[in-house]
């Protein structure tokens, strides 16, 4: 007797109604998982779509040592808790560009909103000179560390290291003129 080949196996030839038959049966669990990480937020939008993209391009590689289900759990785990350090470290940069005793920021009154604190922010980096903006961007926003940093840009970590002062510097320059 013949057996029918499984959905996992029938989307892994690239049959397109299986893969989408996959994220059917298993959407409802991942966008719980990830709102439970995440919040009911735009980015949980995001990261759920990004676990159904991730495991298609691992199709190859899935083993079925785990159901489906719970594997693209770890992947929605995963990729929250990815999420939250981008988080953190955005966090992390704003208030590295605050001043401790600066009351402008902090005073709702003066502050804009968070929109216009993004807009603002990219702004300020723009007119960074590239080689502070690239240091500033790899090790604050993307969070890799001074040794990773150097290694992508074929630096000392000494050089790294001085550049993100001196970029977070300009930062607080350029920042304090327009707020």
């Amino acid at each position: 007797m013949h057996r029918k080949p499984d959905v996992v196996e029938r989307a892994r030839q690239g049959e397109q109604a299986a893969f989408r038959q996959l994220v059917e049966e298993n959407e409802g669990l991942v966008r719980s998982t990830v709102k439970g990480m995440l919040g009911d937020t735009a980015e949980a939008d995001d990261v759920a779509q990004e676990v159904f993209i991730r495991f298609f391009r691992a199709l190859e590689d899935y083993r079925e040592e785990a159901q489906v289900g719970t594997y693209l759990c770890r992947i929605a785990i995963n990729l929250s808790v990815n999420e939250l350090k981008r988080r953190q470290r955005r966090n992390r940069w704003l208030s590295v560009l605050r001043k401790e005793d600066s009351q402008a920021i902090e005073d709702d009154s003066m502050n804009p909103g968070r929109k216009d604190m993004q807009d603002l922010l990219r702004k300020a980096l723009q007119r960074l000179d590239p080689a502070f903006r690239s240091v500033v961007v790899l090790r604050l926003i993307d969070g890799y560390s001074v040794k990773e940093t150097a290694e992508i840009l074929g630096l000392p970590s000494g050089t790294v290291a001085s550049r993100l002062a001196r970029g977070q510097q300009k930062l607080r320059e350029i920042l304090e003129k327009w707020l």
